[in-house]
């Protein structure tokens, strides 16, 4: 669909919402995330080329083998974190900033790391430009985190990596939550929530099957992989 407008992209993610709570458990997502999908306009952070697209959807190309993710899994997976206004969050996988964008309107602190260079100067002169100033931006390989800003509230991770990595779990506060796809490209992906309990034990959840591009790092060839999907 093309020309959608931003009321129309609301109410689709409502629909979404409902349509797979049986899959995530929730009919519908918090006013506060639904809020800032109201207030961050999609439109600034999608490429020129697909302006008339930028309401639908979908994940759009954002050039540098990477996409804007679709705005109903951005808004699952932001109300997926039960993010508080005293929340710190890193985000890995900065692409566009669009993601960071909706994170800062409902946390205190976004710290985001994008690994491509061009992506990671457009979206910190981006970010700057259109007020948003309770994000930073480091780029750098995400796959290890943000140890000097450890620990956070909630961690996303916005690019599929191939098991879950042992540096984030570690980065993430006791109480904390991360979301994250996990899989290889080109076959079924699994949204996963982590949880991190008080003691410092973590729980696995299965939210959705998800298509996301693979997580960019070096980390795959040095080390075997800890977690298998769904596990």
């Amino acid at each position: 669909m093309w020309n959608t407008s931003a009321d129309e992209m609301i109410e689709t993610i409502r629909s979404e919402a409902k349509y797979t709570a049986s899959y995530t458990g929730r009919d519908k997502f918090s006013d506060r995330v639904m809020q800032a999908m109201r207030d961050v306009d999609r439109k600034a952070f999608v490429p020129e080329a697909y302006q008339h697209m930028a309401y639908d959807n979908g994940p759009l190309s954002i050039g540098h083998g990477q996409t804007i993710s679709q705005p109903y899994i951005v808004a699952l997976m932001t109300d997926m974190l039960n993010l508080t206004p005293q929340s710190r969050v890193l985000e890995i996988g900065t692409g566009s900033g669009y993601q960071a964008a909706i994170l800062s309107r409902v946390a205190k602190y976004v710290y985001t790391i994008e690994r491509v260079p061009a992506l990671a100067q457009a979206a910190t002169k981006r970010l700057a430009q259109l007020g948003y100033h309770n994000i930073e931006v480091r780029c750098d390989d995400g796959y290890y985190g943000w140890q000097d800003k450890a620990p956070f509230d909630a961690i996303i991770v916005t690019a599929a990596a191939s098991h879950i990595p042992q540096s984030l779990t570690d980065q993430l506060q006791t109480g904390g939550r991360m979301i994250i796809p996990v899989g290889l490209q080109y076959l079924p992906q699994q949204l996963l929530l982590v949880s991190k309990d008080e003691t410092g034990n973590t729980r696995t959840e299965f939210i959705l099957d998800v298509a996301f591009v693979p997580l960019v790092t070096e980390a795959d060839n040095l080390v075997p992989p800890d977690h298998e999907p769904g596990t």
